[in-house]
């Protein structure tokens, strides 16, 4: 089998890395799978792709359609008419998207174009916010896709209740057989707290880069608050987006520090050594539901909704200024139970095994 993998942002180069090393495993027991990968350049700048693909051993993208940056119709569309020519002279078996981007609709909708199968790994989620890009990416992807590949139950759920049920198949999240690896290999170590002079369990973590946050000027205000407020009795780590950086130039807080995006493992390693997590990322909070660490969602919604339903996530919306308090607070949700709902970290492997049968 020949799988051509469309990738284009951070979360989805990690999630590649655990696919990538899946295929690799297989080929060395004598299966004919192969794998190229495809860099649309959604995410260009180094800090937020090349890192990656160095620091997850991931093999170098076979192509790279340079798309950069844009409005959603105009990048989706420069996506659709750089791939289609890819996708032609490659000649897959199948094509592989992750997630909810405008890489991952792109890629769909060429596939289903070419009448190529089509595979959605993190199928079924769903934020039931249709105003978010994303929701409208995931929905179309799902409705168009030949194997769909749900890290949880309630995704099933999700699927069922819109009619999908053939090619569906609850595996877990490739994203825990990637944290798993990781802290293995960094053995409690966390380099860029250390560089700053902070201990695990001595600051709060925090990321914001979805353009609801960022680019209304009010509710970006309202944020730099918030961490400012929360920087004045514990210490803040905060990697700052490439993309958010300029929104910063002139600010600063007392306790807050301001770092360059953080890389893979680094972030992991921030993740587990942090008090509390506030974001507005779907992988840190599931990240942090994994690392056992309490997350507040600087959102009115989630997809994750296992780690709400659990107790280790709560929906700030615009309650901001309610933040500093939840985070002194959240020490209760330590003794909390957390059940595997995204698998055991075996994921991939099962995800290459199921390409190698029919959909369905």
């Amino acid at each position: 089998m020949r799988i051509l993998t469309v990738v284009g942002a951070r979360p989805q180069f990690i999630k590649a890395a655990a696919l990538s090393h899946a295929v690799a495993h297989r080929q060395a027991e004598g299966f004919a799978i192969s794998e190229v990968l495809v860099h649309t350049g959604q995410h260009y700048d180094a800090r937020m792709s090349d890192v990656f693909f160095d620091e997850l051993g991931i093999p170098a993208p076979a192509h790279h359609l340079g798309v950069g940056s844009a409005q959603h119709g105009e990048q989706t569309g420069e996506m659709l008419k750089r791939l289609e020519p890819v996708v032609l002279s490659e000649k897959p078996d199948c094509m592989l998207v992750y997630g909810d981007t405008n890489s991952t609709l792109a890629a769909a909708l060429v596939a289903s174009k070419l009448c190529i199968p089509l595979a959605h790994v993190e199928a079924g989620l769903r934020s039931f916010n249709r105003a978010m890009p994303e929701e409208i990416n995931r929905i179309l992807t799902d409705h168009v896709s030949d194997w769909l590949f749900c890290p949880s139950g309630v995704a099933l759920d999700n699927l069922a209740n819109e009619g999908i049920r053939r090619g569906v198949h609850v595996v877990g999240d490739v994203m825990y057989d990637v944290q798993r690896l990781t802290m293995a290999r960094l053995g409690g170590t966390n380099p860029v707290a250390a560089g700053l002079g902070l201990e695990d369990g001595g600051y709060v973590l925090v990321t914001i880069h979805r353009a609801s946050n960022t680019d209304d000027p009010a509710r970006f205000a309202a944020l730099t608050a918030m961490v400012a407020s929360i920087g004045s009795s514990v210490p803040v780590i905060w990697p700052v987006h490439p993309r958010v950086r300029s929104y910063l130039a002139d600010w600063s807080a007392p306790g807050v520090h301001l770092t360059e995006p953080a890389g893979y493992a680094d972030m992991i390693a921030l993740e587990h050594g942090a008090t509390a997590v506030a974001t507005d990322s779907g992988g840190v909070q599931k990240e942090a539901y994994w690392a056992g660490v309490p997350c507040l969602t600087l959102r009115n919604e989630t997809e994750w909704t296992e780690t709400v339903d659990q107790g280790w996530n709560m929906l700030v919306g615009d309650r901001l200024e309610e933040v500093p308090a939840l985070v002194s607070a959240l020490d209760v949700v330590r003794g909390l139970d957390r059940p595997p709902v995204y698998g055991d970290g075996d994921a991939a492997n099962r995800i290459i095994a199921l390409l190698s049968a029919d959909p369905g």
